[in-house]
């Protein structure tokens, strides 16, 4: 059962934090500890109230609007590298960078539930600083192979993995349980301006400084959330486990499979991770060969998909009273799947505009809903692991889908594979939901 948080000062969390973790009982968590709060906020924006998140939150947004930035270049710099074969390399890069996310985020969500989840965030994302300024050094140097990026985008990846079960299951000792769905929505929302601004300024620095430029300011950007993670403290909620961490990750699996209610939420996002997901991968190629659209052109594609999805994140955060969530969870999916394939088939670029923007709104309103879901369904000390096997659903699967429509895209066409996929994703979802009649009713 989850308990009631308490506000404490930041010097009784750190001196519960220097306690030995064995004097803590091991069969009891502790009550999450969240950061002093500054008074009345609008409900739409209540969880920034509280200290901790308000860092957290800044200083992610910055340095995701550094990562569109970098996404975009790396999409681009495919384009300018391959010769032939563009959406195999495209496909191929985006495995790359999403590979680890199947291979090490089971293995992250279970560390997140052993270690100070802050500290470990710190040595990721440190890791991906690094990793970006070496793809601006080896761009600039004119260094850069696509054997290289790929290699550099499976680095990257293993860091992301790693730091992804942190990042979600720190959010909720950073605000009561109160503010808990609230924050999530402003999490969302944060990433998803983040992928409006990011693409925008993306497109123009690419026309400016060049690609290499884009690398540059990712890895400066990790500046702002390495800073607020220093500023952001809170207790260990759970004593040192005598399991291994084999066994922690058999149990987390068992956890998840047992429930049926957290199955069949992943089981819906897995659908969407294999088959449409990938979707994004291929945009780069959608703008300069299908629509022949400049940078600007790709970045205001990116733009558009960034809008709606920020719109949904703003939606999600007038819904913490809303009932059966899981009827959201459906209707926004099928919506999701529909507009992908009505983009793939699109030859105007204001229409392919519209439907980015479509399939941006209805993606995050699926994935956020599923989110919060997986958040408040959870046990507090198996979050971490549950978390990590969304994560592995979510964005561990996507490779896959990547590589099947690279594979698809060089026999029928990319439009061709990306709409089949995309429709191939609507029948699996209705029998899913078809088969499972309480996800209709459940709530959260």
């Amino acid at each position: 059962m989850d308990q009631e948080p308490k506000e404490t000062s930041h010097r009784e969390d750190e001196e519960l934090a220097s306690q030995p973790l064995e004097s803590v009982a091991c069969s009891e968590p502790l009550a999450p500890q969240v950061g002093g709060t500054s008074g009345d906020m609008p409900m739409m924006i209540r969880a920034l109230r509280n200290r901790d998140f308000r860092w957290f939150w800044g200083g992610n947004f910055l340095s995701n609007i550094g990562t569109w930035m970098q996404n975009v270049a790396m999409g681009w710099l495919v384009l300018q590298l391959a010769t032939e074969n563009a959406a195999f390399w495209l496909g191929l890069v985006g495995f790359a960078s999403s590979a680890p996310m199947l291979a090490f985020s089971l293995l992250g969500g279970v560390i997140a539930d052993r270690v100070d989840r802050r500290k470990l965030m710190l040595i990721t994302q440190s890791a991906m600083m690094t990793f970006a300024f070496i793809l601006w050094g080896l761009t600039a140097l004119h260094r850069m192979t696509l054997p290289l990026l790929v290699l550099t985008s499976f680095t990257t990846g293993i860091a992301m993995a790693l730091n992804n079960p942190s990042y979600q299951a720190l959010v909720p000792q950073l605000v009561p349980r109160e503010d808990l769905a609230n924050a999530i929505a402003l999490n969302s929302a944060q990433f998803n301006m983040s992928r409006v601004v990011g693409p925008t300024l993306g497109g123009f620095a690419m026309a400016w400084l060049g690609i290499q430029g884009n690398f540059l300011l990712n890895a400066l950007s990790f500046v702002a959330v390495l800073g607020a993670l220093t500023q952001i403290s809170y207790p260990p909620l759970y004593a040192a486990e005598r399991n291994t961490m084999w066994e922690d990750l058999k149990e987390g699996l068992r956890y998840v499979f047992d429930r049926k209610d957290l199955f069949t939420l992943i089981s819906m996002t897995a659908v969407a991770s294999v088959l449409v997901i990938p979707y994004v991968t291929f945009i780069p190629l959608f703008a300069k060969q299908i629509l022949h659209l400049d940078e600007r052109g790709f970045g205001l594609l990116m733009a558009a998909n960034g809008a709606g999805a920020f719109l949904a994140a703003v939606t999600m955060t007038f819904t913490h009273n809303v009932k059966h969530r899981g009827r959201i969870v459906f209707w926004a999916s099928m919506a999701f799947y529909g507009f992908v394939a009505l983009f793939a088939v699109s030859r105007n670029e204001w229409l392919s505009a519209l439907m980015l923007m479509c399939t941006g709104y209805s993606m995050i309103l699926m994935v956020a809903t599923v989110n919060v879901m997986l958040q408040h369904l959870s046990e507090d000390k198996m979050r971490g692991r549950v978390m990590s096997i969304y994560a592995t659903a979510f964005l561990g699967f996507a490779p896959l889908g990547s590589l099947m429509a690279g594979s698809l895209a060089g026999t029928f066409t990319a439009p061709v594979s990306i709409a089949a996929m995309a429709v191939a994703a609507i029948v699996i979802n209705s029998a899913i939901y078809r088969m499972n009649p309480e996800l209709a009713a459940l709530k959260s």
